[in-house]
């Protein structure tokens, strides 16, 4: 991102805030100022971790920096894109930061050949960050639900990616199951780089049954509000919780 580009930025209704450790920059997030019809918010782009420096709450801090300079400027969201099988991200967006994802947006980027996402198709799922609302307030103090809470919204929710765990260790998505209900879970991978490592080809099945399953969710009403990462069996699982939106009627598939 070129330094000229991120000066006009910064000049003209953008951020541009970094991280440092020392004079090292060690992270940093830009955005710029966004509208949608009549609503204008801020659009947060890129925001990046050093490696060696990521999982010390660096991005935890620079997020929090931005939300406390989008909200000077009188701003209510900021919204953004990620990847729907990056779990680690899921989790911070959603479960820290209480960001809700409400669009699908497949092969957003088009063919991109970066390590990330080389060989997987771009697609995002936006996220906006309300950033006074009650939720936001609680998950940025630490406020969750209980573990218990989390295992039982799972098990009354039901499962709309079915997967089963291959005798490598891999789970693997076994097909879409569209079940009505007032709560619903989908499946997505704990670790999308150790599939790219051991079988790339996952990654293509995992795409298509979880675009399906959050296309048709999305469609159907249902919002993202939370996502948790289970345990059990020694195996460690991901899943986007999402309920009906209040006033969505149910499908019917009379014509």
């Amino acid at each position: 991102m070129p330094a000229a580009l991120q000066r006009a930025f910064q000049d003209n209704g953008g951020l541009v805030l970094g991280a440092f450790e020392g004079p090292s920059l060690i992270g940093f997030t830009l955005g710029f100022l966004g509208r949608e019809g009549s609503a204008l918010f801020h659009y947060s782009h890129m925001t990046a971790v050093r490696p060696e420096r990521q999982d010390h709450h660096v991005g935890f801090s620079l997020k929090l920096a931005q939300r406390a300079e989008v909200l000077k400027t009188d701003l209510s969201e900021i919204r953004w894109t990620f990847d729907p099988l990056q779990s680690r991200n899921a989790w911070f967006n959603v479960r820290r930061l209480g960001g809700t994802p409400d669009r699908y947006h497949p092969r957003y980027y088009g063919e991109m050949r970066d390590a990330i996402n080389a060989g997987l198709e771009t697609d995002r799922i936006r996220l906006v960050w309300s950033l006074d609302s009650p939720r936001v307030r609680e998950r940025v103090r630490g406020i969750y639900p209980s573990p218990a809470e989390d295992e039982s919204r799972c098990e009354r929710s039901p499962a709309w990616v079915t997967t089963k765990r291959g005798n490598d260790g891999l789970r693997r998505p076994k097909g879409v199951n569209v079940a009505e209900a007032p709560e619903v879970r989908i499946e997505v991978p704990y670790d999308l780089g150790r599939l790219r490592e051991r079988d790339p080809s996952l990654l293509r099945d995992w795409r298509a049954s979880t675009r399906s399953a959050l296309e048709t969710a999305f469609a159907q009403g249902y919002r993202v509000d939370d996502f948790v990462v289970t345990q059990s069996a020694g195996e460690r699982r991901s899943f986007y919780l999402l309920k009906r939106s209040a006033g969505m009627p149910e499908r019917t598939d009379a014509r």
